[in-house]
């Protein structure tokens, strides 16, 4: 007989998000689907909340070997007076978005999905939630862009930088959630699982 607890996959290849979520010390799996990251949706957290949502449903499909999934999946992006950035196409392009973001404030959000069949009801149920974090930038000098970029780091991030890298070098502030920017907004994912499932959530996970 099958147990009713879940088993807790993280819907993402992120090395920061794998280990950002072993902190609340429950084993999970790591399982993606490509997915064309295209959403209907126009606000930025709304933007945010329904391509993590597409990422949790892809993967719930490809699921089908691991008995009670708990899904996890998040999606970053970043917002600078209503113009959205995602991932560079190339340095190029990371150049010219961080040029945009230099000696500004944007905003860093997340969308997380939980996806997972309530134990009570037996169907289907998704929680979506989202953070937003303030983050400034100094005005990044040539030499000091020349060096970033040439690191690699900004290739594959929102916003063509990621915040626990070199790009310290040229972020003078930062109002929220660290963990957000990151990519996977801990604190908040910890709450809302207590929501979800109780503050004995733990329990829950084999």
């Amino acid at each position: 007989m099958g147990s009713d607890k879940y088993h807790l996959v993280l819907g993402s290849q992120s090395p920061r998000r794998k280990q950002l979520l072993s902190y609340i010390n429950i084993p999970f799996q790591i399982l993606t689907a490509d997915l064309d990251e295209v959403s209907d949706e126009t606000a930025p957290d709304r933007i945010a909340m329904d391509l993590a949502s597409q990422k949790a449903r892809a993967v719930m499909e490809k699921v089908s070997g691991i008995e009670n999934p708990f899904i996890i999946s998040s999606d970053t992006i970043v917002v600078l007076d209503g113009k959205l950035y995602g991932k560079p196409k190339d340095k190029d392009d990371a150049r010219a978005i961080l040029n945009e973001l230099s000696d500004k404030t944007h905003q860093v959000i997340t969308g997380v999905s939980f996806l997972f069949v309530e134990q009570a009801t037996k169907k289907l149920r998704e929680h979506l939630f989202f953070d937003s974090t303030e983050v400034t930038f100094t005005e990044i000098s040539k030499e000091l862009m020349d060096d970033y970029i040439a690191t690699g780091e900004s290739l594959d991030k929102a916003g063509a930088y990621g915040i626990q890298g070199a790009s310290l070098t040229f972020i003078s502030n930062l109002s929220g959630s660290y963990s957000n920017v990151v990519g996977f907004p801990l604190d908040k994912v910890v709450g809302e699982l207590a929501i979800v499932l109780g503050e004995n959530y733990r329990s829950q996970f084999l």
